[in-house]
């Protein structure tokens, strides 16, 4: 109820002045991530792998990848995979989620099930995916095929929500290095997922942190696996072209 109520009110909250405007959308060259705006015993937690608590997610990434993955792909063949993604498939005449072309995979060449969408195994072997290529720059692909969507991610990040009508670039553009309920409002960039939120006291995806938001202006949030969230995570990528990747990352 707590955390419910942290996030309902925006919009009565930016009446009241808490909601502090920054009124101009942040340019490539001032794009910050969101471990800038957390406090220094968080970002001491990204920073040490050995005090990182998504480690055992990621341990259980690698062990994965061994036990399934490398009929066909060696750990260092996935360097400078994550950046890519959401990626065109040419199989489904689609776009692809790291997550969905992970699935996709054990499906169509290693002939297994598909992983759950947000079980911890899934997430395990995206997080150990996307780890391989930390410290690279976010390099979405420019292919024609995918316009369409990076422009429908466009409109929905721009689209007002929920009962609080509130959009995406209110509060992450607009109001990027202010306050909402004594927490600050980063960038909205996805340099760190799969990421460790204390608040989960697990990992969850861009998905979950997408669904969250949705709750909180009080939106019914789409089920995982809709195509409007594999858009939104393509114009954020897009959005975020240049910046470091950071799996795992932590956030509060």
């Amino acid at each position: 109820m707590t955390r419910w109520l942290a996030w309902a009110t925006p919009l009565a909250l930016l009446v009241a002045g808490t909601l502090q405007a920054q009124p101009v959308q942040p340019s490539p060259d001032s794009r910050r991530s969101g471990f800038d705006f957390m406090s220094p015993a968080t970002q001491a937690l990204q920073r040490d792998d050995t005090l990182n608590p998504a480690a055992l997610w990621l341990k259980d990434g690698e062990q994965r990848f061994q036990a399934d993955c490398t009929r066909c792909h060696t750990a260092a063949s996935m360097r400078g995979v994550a950046p890519r993604y959401p990626a065109f498939d040419p199989a489904s005449q689609g776009a692809l989620t790291l997550a969905g072309r992970i699935n996709a995979c054990r499906v169509r060449h290693a002939g297994q099930p598909a992983l759950a969408l947000e079980s911890d195994g899934l997430l395990a072997l995206e997080m150990f995916v996307a780890n391989a290529s930390r410290g690279m720059p976010i390099a979405p692909p420019a292919d024609a095929r995918l316009a369409p969507l990076l422009e429908r991610g466009r409109q929905l990040y721009m689209q007002r929500l929920g009962q609080l009508d509130f959009s995406c670039a209110q509060c992450h553009d607009q109001h990027a290095g202010g306050r909402l309920a004594g927490s600050l409002i980063p960038q909205a960039h996805p340099t760190g997922y799969p990421i460790y939120r204390l608040e989960w006291q697990g990992v969850g995806s861009l998905q979950r942190r997408l669904r969250n938001c949705m709750s909180g202006v009080r939106a019914e949030p789409w089920t995982y696996g809709a195509p409007e969230y594999t858009a939104l995570e393509l114009y954020l990528m897009q959005r975020a072209a240049g910046m470091a990747l950071e799996t795992p990352g932590v956030r509060p």
